[in-house]
């Protein structure tokens, strides 16, 4: 997957441009905004991750443009302002997600396989995902084992992906709750944990398969662990 970064801050550029690539991204940046156009029409891009203040020429005016070259590539935009203006600016543009400075590139990360879950784009070259002795199609949002599938809600689907893309791994609490539900208040919290009570009781005709609770701050979904 080929994502498009536009940062002029080099430091920060070129830490969030390998941090991508060693999660399977293919990264293209432009540290000038006035060189960004040009560079789009170049190649086909799957993402653009695109910061607003930009020397010579803003991300708003880059995102206009590319919208006239590709209307439906994901756009997400980076930035340190705050103001409602300028965030329904973003969105008025057409944008899938607007990120403040300074954040967590975890949470962007998982935001930007939010992003690509709801696109269609297939993570990491596959729809299926394979759960213990479950079948679980990211794209349909099936569940399988057998010849026993269950349908998962949005939610449910985008829960179970987000542990499933990485099992064994820890997510955290605000990681799963900004990306899924866009905020982590107290209710969302609470909506979270009902859901994770779903996904243990979906998953429990496989006794090798554990989500835990770490330590309240987040989820591990374990495989292989025995009943």
């Amino acid at each position: 997957m080929k994502i498009f970064l536009v940062e002029d801050d080099l430091s920060f550029g070129s830490v969030l441009k390998s941090y991508l690539e060693i999660n399977d991204f293919e990264v293209t940046w432009i540290d000038d905004g006035k060189y960004a156009v040009e560079s789009f029409r170049k190649e086909r891009f799957d993402l653009c991750i695109l910061d607003v203040m930009l020397p010579n020429v803003d991300g708003f005016s880059i995102a206009s443009s590319i919208r006239e070259i590709n209307r439906a590539v994901p756009l997400i935009f980076l930035t340190a302002k705050k103001l409602k203006d300028d965030v329904l600016r973003g969105f008025g543009l057409g944008a899938d997600d607007y990120i403040t400075k300074p954040f967590d590139t975890e949470i962007l990360l998982a935001r930007i396989k939010a992003i690509v879950s709801r696109s269609g784009y297939p993570a990491k070259g596959k729809d299926l995902l394979e759960v213990g002795l479950y079948k679980f199609n990211r794209k349909l949002r099936t569940l399988t084992l057998g010849d026993e599938s269950r349908k998962l809600s949005p939610k449910e689907g985008q829960l179970l992906e987000l542990l499933a893309d990485a099992p064994d791994t820890f997510v955290s609490r605000e990681v799963a709750l900004r990306t899924i539900w866009g905020t982590d208040d107290y209710f969302t919290a609470r909506s979270m944990d009902v859901y994770i009570t779903k996904l243990r009781k979906y998953l429990s005709d496989d006794p090798s398969i554990v989500i835990r609770n770490i330590h309240g701050s987040g989820f591990q979904l374990i495989t292989g662990e025995g009943s």
